[in-house]
């Protein structure tokens, strides 16, 4: 009897230890967590899901689009919605390389939109989020649309990816493209211009010649391997880049969701994206493993606007795609992490897709990449339960083959004068076609951006000290990335990698 009493008192005892540590440790936890300090479990998975030339108002809470995004609503309600999140230049391969590799894409070279048989790619030299996930035993995927260079050393598996299934570049690089089609079909121009457009698995082509049938089951199609990959690897961390081709033209949609908004070929394509937003979600909670899952949705850059209805809308943004005003670089985002990002939560703080490659490696403890980068840590803005600051003091948008056109901080967005494009108010085209874009220039202006997004006052005069900040930081930006428009070199230029 002694000794059975002697047991009850430890086992007693040891419940209440075990009872005050979980007290303690959850006291802690949420303490960690006010402050964006959460520790993540190990190893979560990733999956970013980047939508072509997806417009700041193109879906909820960012806009109000006459069509129903219900998959893509929940995102948000079981997630974070980032309502300043920046791509590095409002245009196609600059933007991805900056995303992958988590450096302004002036540092590794990419500019602009790299067209078929280009003689330069994103340099192998360079670590892509997807090399820092294989590091720490990640399985990896690219979906979709690649577009950072189509010779075979800078393709996917070249760039730290184990499986492709997709487009080497944009959708509308083919012989169907809307300015070649109405030009007869003996002209020079016609005969000289885009290849047949390829599809790719791996390294290989399984498709040399895309047709718009093809094309209309791309969004389902990549759904389709997107999904098998995550089944495929739920015993197994991984990074899943699933790069959508739609909305960027030419539209095209499967037979399934066709005329299924009743509100246009657009409303239909996002009709389908929605779909495939869904179908990554049900695939995570078949697997078991949405709890363990950062899910990553966001854009390129903003709508091609002189696309008219077959391109989104970036309202009250200014401009859209192809500008380095806000319709331009600031793309809507949203993360979901169950029990680790608050739900049906907002963070109005800066950050940007360069962000996402040291964030990541954070997360899932990975080392840094050798070469410097440029993104920082934003976990707290992710994780926190109070409002984290920004951790970007400045930051440079560049445009073209290096034009420097603004700097900006938390508030404040110094532009430098400059030409742009622009519809002068006017709508875009019908039917696929675009119309004519305008020039225009802009003098140095200063916005302030929490109070006017829309870029619509000039307030220079009334903050000399604010401008004179943001000029220093542009001066080190020409240091670092040069810039066209004042003549520098920048010494921080790494290059892209070249067809030998």
């Amino acid at each position: 009897m002694v000794g059975t009493k002697s047991n009850s008192r430890i086992a007693y005892l040891q419940t209440v230890v075990q009872a005050l540590a979980l007290l303690i440790g959850t006291e802690g936890l949420l303490q960690a967590q006010s402050r964006g300090e959460l520790r993540a479990p190990e190893r979560p998975n990733i999956v970013v899901i980047s939508i072509d030339d997806l417009g700041y108002a193109d879906i909820p809470p960012f806009g109000r689009p006459r069509y129903a995004t219900p998959n893509i609503d929940r995102l948000a309600r079981e997630g974070r919605a980032f309502t300043d999140f920046s791509v590095s230049s409002a245009v196609c391969s600059a933007s991805r390389a900056a995303l992958l590799t988590g450096c302004y894409h002036m540092r590794v070279g990419i500019s602009g939109a790299l067209g078929p048989n280009s003689n330069i790619g994103l340099s192998p030299k360079e670590t892509t989020i997807a090399e820092v996930c294989r590091s720490r035993g990640y399985a990896t995927a690219c979906v979709g649309k690649w577009h950072l260079g189509d010779a075979a050393k800078f393709m996917p598996l070249q760039q730290g990816f184990d499986h492709f299934y997709g487009l080497p570049y944009s959708n509308d690089m083919w012989p169907g493209h809307p300015d070649l089609v109405k030009l007869p079909a003996d002209a020079a121009a016609r005969k000289s211009s885009y290849p047949q457009l390829r599809l790719f698995q791996d390294n290989e082509v399984i498709d040399p010649e895309i047709t718009a049938e093809d094309q209309a089951r791309l969004t389902t199609d990549y759904t389709k391997r997107a999904t098998q990959f995550i089944s495929d690897h739920r015993e197994q961390p991984f990074f899943l880049y699933l790069a959508h081709s739609m909305v960027h033209v030419p539209l095209f949609v499967s037979a399934a969701h066709r005329d299924k908004s009743g509100l246009g070929l657009f409303a239909d394509v996002m009709h389908e994206i929605d779909w495939s937003v869904g179908k990554i979600l049900d695939a995570l909670e078949e697997a078991g493993i949405s709890d363990q899952t950062l899910v990553v949705l966001t854009s390129d850059n903003g709508p091609w606007l002189s696309y008219g209805a077959h391109a989104g809308s970036a309202v009250p943004l200014r401009e859209g795609k192809g500008t380095s005003f806000e319709g331009g670089v600031r793309v809507p985002t949203i993360m979901r992490w169950p029990r680790r990002i608050p739900a049906d939560t907002r963070c109005d703080e800066f950050a940007a897709t360069i962000d996402l490659l040291p964030t990541v490696s954070k997360l899932i403890g990975a080392e840094r990449p050798l070469l410097p980068i440029d993104g920082l840590d934003i976990s707290a803005l992710l994780f926190s339960e109070n409002q984290i600051e920004s951790p970007h003091a400045s930051y440079f948008i560049y445009y073209g083959s290096g034009e420097l056109q603004a700097v900006r901080d938390r508030r404040w967005k110094l532009v430098f004068p400059h030409r742009y494009r622009t519809l002068s108010g006017q709508p875009g085209g019908v039917d696929g076609s675009p119309i004519a874009y305008q020039p225009a220039e802009i003098e140095l202006s200063l916005f302030d951006l929490k109070n006017d997004v829309a870029e619509s006052r000039n307030v220079l005069a009334d903050h000399p000290e604010v401008v004179a900040r943001l000029q220093a930081s542009a001066t080190e930006a020409r240091r670092l990335f040069g810039d066209q428009l004042t003549n520098v070199a920048g010494d921080a230029i790494r290059g892209p990698g070249k067809v030998d």
